[in-house]
């Protein structure tokens, strides 16, 4: 099987093409498919695997050459990650929609080109949403340039579906954390960093009140997510191609109290609460919860609690973060 992974010098892009070069993906009869050959591309210098079967391209994601170079004839799997995020989409309008509304058709139409149908799995997001009132369900109604181009992704993705020109599968990602490493200009980098920072020792600032509640995936979750719709069969997706990964819902307060479980009340003591109104519109315009029924029987998996959540992060990524 031969894959392209864009956004593949990005957290979630290599851990994705780790799991892949170790695993393979799911065949119809449900033994591993192996991996031919994987291209990584991004617009960044992507880290090098010590594997032979992958490949490396750095480019301009939005530049149809760039395209048509890292889709070869024979891409049969392409995960499209790569995007402008949040706070960065807002500050940044035509960067944001170039990236992420732009490069997204270049990459369909690329792959309705070489004419082999391939599956094209697209990350989406909860930002896709607006707010809903208490006990209704969320409707796509964004509120961020962020969000405005996930949604309009996931409609040329289903139509592009929909006419035959690729296998579509559109996952809705709850905002993944505890993402290791250094903040990023994704509104939701806060959720991450009043875990990572305070259980490394260092200071926290929580930008929204503690009764924001949010709708949350570890990053384990979110890659099995990912390899598990690479093996859906087509069938599967008859229905819709627009998948909401399983997560959990919690509210500020309930992260800041796992924090304190797993690692102490001195961990949590060092979160402090300074609002910032422009995060606040972002975060607070996207649900705390959704409907993840349909994931869920076909299997995509989930996580049992946010101090699960948090453990992982303590068990893999602290140790790297502290230089053990």
């Amino acid at each position: 099987m031969n894959v392209v992974i864009t956004g593949g010098a990005g957290f979630l892009g290599q851990r994705l093409a780790k799991a892949l070069l170790e695993t393979g993906i799911a065949g119809p009869s449900g033994q591993p498919v192996p991996i031919k050959r994987l291209m990584l591309a991004d617009h960044a210098s992507i880290p090098q695997l010590d594997d032979a079967r992958v490949s490396y391209a750095t480019g301009d994601i939005a530049d149809p050459a760039f395209v048509a170079a890292i889709v070869a004839d024979d891409c049969h799997l392409l995960f499209h990650l790569a995007a402008v995020v949040s706070s960065q989409a807002e500050a940044d309008f035509d960067l944001g929609m170039r990236v992420n509304v732009d490069a997204s058709r270049l990459v369909l139409e690329r792959c309705r080109a070489i004419g082999s149908k391939p599956r094209v799995i697209f990350t989406s997001s909860v930002a896709v949403f607006g707010p809903a009132e208490a006990g209704a369900e969320p409707v796509v109604s964004p509120r961020s340039s962020y969000g405005a181009g996930k949604a309009i992704s996931e409609l040329m993705l289903s139509d592009y579906a929909r006419r035959g020109y690729v296998e579509g599968v559109v996952l809705r990602l709850p905002t993944i954390t505890v993402r290791p490493g250094k903040p990023n200009q994704a509104a939701s980098s806060f959720v991450s960093g009043i875990v990572r920072e305070p259980l490394s020792g260092e200071d926290a600032v929580c930008p929204v009140a503690t009764e924001t509640r949010l709708w949350l995936l570890s990053p384990r979750g979110a890659i099995a997510g990912m390899l598990h719709a690479a093996g859906l069969p087509a069938e599967a997706l008859a229905a819709s191609p627009v998948i909401n990964l399983p997560g959990i819902s919690v509210t500020v307060a309930d992260i800041i109290a796992s924090v304190a479980r797993v690692g102490g009340a001195p961990a949590a003591a060092r979160i402090r609460m300074v609002g910032d109104e422009r995060i606040d519109a972002i975060v607070s315009s996207w649900p705390g919860q959704l409907d993840d029924r349909i994931a869920r029987k076909l299997g995509f998996p989930g996580d049992e609690s946010f101090d699960e959540i948090v453990r992982q992060f303590v068990e893999n990524d602290l140790p790297v973060a502290l230089g053990a």
